[in-house]
């Protein structure tokens, strides 16, 4: 199946390798007429010239009407500008009733009162104690799972609610063995229940003394946001029949060193679990920093470059061909923008390219270092006299990690970015598999191919571009129900994309191909 231009509009499911050849067979009979005889033709011109997404070009686009073949201006043109290529511009997925309606379950108080019920236990610390029922991280673990239960009860069989323990041997920051527990509730898909995704907060706490497990540790911020973030959404969740099964998790050990999360990501890796997709929501409970200033509609999504688990020989291929910002985990966190940065949220999601923080680390770690996408959601900007110190007054200021200093507002806004987030993940179709740029001929054409889907509701597939210097992806090109295209654009000038589509017109995060 050959492609140069687009006939449908880019909300369409797909359209027909039938339909494209006839539109690029119009457009190009069409302008061949108005040039000289002496210029090449437009497909000519669109497989042997560069890219620019310039103004003149994007005006272009424009111009030309939706239905309309989107062909590259002829080689000889006198303007040396670079011509656009086949496609129209991306847009954003916008929520629908169902996922508006979810979104306005989300409970400002119920996330509140989980936050400070957290921190009422005192201490959370890992090498706390385990078996006293009101102080410790054994306290909290015990009410987290009884809460995950009571949602369950509600789901009609759907979600089941359990601890996952192991004993952790002494290492780094942890001096003696110590059994590490993280609260799973799996609420259980209806369509493709082998797709899994997982959302986190570690309900740990610390003091300035990492190895400090006594001393109150009230831990609002880091993590109990993170953790009300993720019960809420069980709670809303539990009640719906997502098409994928969703993983809401509460970890521990993660103040020690991700020992919870690793674990759990391990356990995953070693079933042959497909997790497409991971978030870790780690400081996210307050919108003031620590000059004072709010930033109240902006939240950070932290998504790695090359992978963290990246063999030898990807990174081989990466280095001869590009891909640098074209991890499953950015994947990810586009499709997180185009899903969750909208009116219904009322958050500015705000991608930033790399795993995370300076000399700091989350739990989304665990899971790419098995190989996972996974990203971290944080606040837009930290007050660290709130996170890892002791509870204290000094020179008239008050430190610690109280939950005074949180915006609740804010955690529930956070709570409805996840909620879109991981809702619009699991009715969508699941990320193309083996997706693959053919390289087997020099040809200034680009072939793509990948595996069917199995979503009983899948209408198709899409295929995106952009220009190597462009951050995100900006054209889009429906191809049909197929599994194989040739795009009229050369796979040297380009980057290029696969995503399914739905009946519902839900798409998946794009399949960023390898050559083979």
């Amino acid at each position: 199946m050959a492609i140069n231009a687009s006939p449908a509009d880019n909300t369409s499911p797909a359209g027909t390798a039938s339909q494209a050849s006839s539109a690029s067979q119009a457009s190009s009979a069409s302008q061949a007429g108005a040039a000289s005889q002496a210029e090449a033709t437009p497909t000519t011109a669109s497989r042997r010239t560069f890219l620019s997404l310039s103004t003149a070009a994007a005006a272009a686009v424009t111009a030309t009407g939706a239905g309309a073949a989107l062909t590259a201006a002829p080689a000889a043109a006198k303007e040396r500008g670079w011509p656009d290529g086949p496609g129209k511009p991306v847009a954003d997925q916008r929520p629908d009733a169902e996922l508006r309606a979810l979104l306005r379950e989300i409970d400002q108080d119920r996330v509140e009162a989980n936050v400070r019920k957290l921190v009422s236990f005192g201490t959370r610390h890992t090498l706390s104690v385990q078996d006293d029922p009101e102080r410790g991280i054994g306290a909290a673990r015990d009410w987290i799972l009884a809460e995950m239960k009571s949602y369950a009860a509600a789901s009609g069989g759907r979600m089941t609610a359990e601890l996952q323990s192991y004993v952790q041997e002494p290492g780094p920051r942890i001096p003696t063995a110590t059994r590490i527990t993280n609260v799973v509730a799996t609420l259980r898909g209806s369509a493709t229940p082998d797709r899994i995704y997982v959302v986190s907060g570690h309900y740990d706490s610390r003091v300035t003394d990492v190895m400090n497990a006594t001393a109150d540790a009230p831990g609002a911020d880091d993590d109990a946001s993170g953790v009300a973030v993720v019960m809420e959404l069980a709670r809303v969740m539990a009640k719906r029949r997502p098409e994928a099964t969703l993983v809401f998790t509460a970890v521990a050990g993660e103040e020690q060193g991700l020992y919870g999360a690793r674990y759990q990501a391990k356990q995953y890796r070693t079933a042959s679990a497909d997790v497409q997709g991971m978030f870790t929501n780690d400081i996210v409970g307050s919108s003031t920093a620590d000059d004072g200033t709010r930033d109240p509609r902006s939240l950070r999504l932290f998504a790695e470059g090359v992978p963290t688990a990246e063999s030898p020989g990807e990174g081989d291929v990466r280095r001869s061909v590009g891909g640098e910002n074209d991890s499953p985990s950015r994947q990810l966190a586009r499709f997180v923008s185009s899903v969750a940065d909208n009116d219904a949220t009322g958050m500015h999601v705000r991608t930033i390219y790399r795993r995370d923080r300076y000399l700091r680390g989350g739990d989304h770690i665990g899971y790419l270092e098995q190989d996972y996408p996974a990203a971290r959601f944080t606040e837009p900007h930290e007050d660290f006299a709130h996170q890892h110190q002791d509870v204290r007054v000094e020179d008239g200021k008050q430190y610690g990690d109280l939950p005074e200093f949180c915006d609740f507002a804010y955690i529930a806004r956070v709570a409805k970015v996840n909620a879109a987030a991981l809702w619009s993940l699991a009715q969508a179709p699941g990320t193309p598999k083996n997706a693959r740029v053919r390289t087997s001929a020099l040809t200034n054409d680009t072939d793509l191919v990948w595996d069917r889907g199995a979503e009983p509701d899948l209408a198709g597939y899409e295929v995106v571009w952009r220009e190597t210097t462009s951050p995100d992806w900006t054209h889009v090109i429906p191809v049909g129900n197929v599994t194989e295209v040739r795009i009229d654009l050369s796979k040297d000038n380009a980057f290029f994309g696969v995503r399914a589509v739905d009946r519902d017109g839900h798409r998946s995060p794009v399949a960023f191909p390898v050559p083979g």
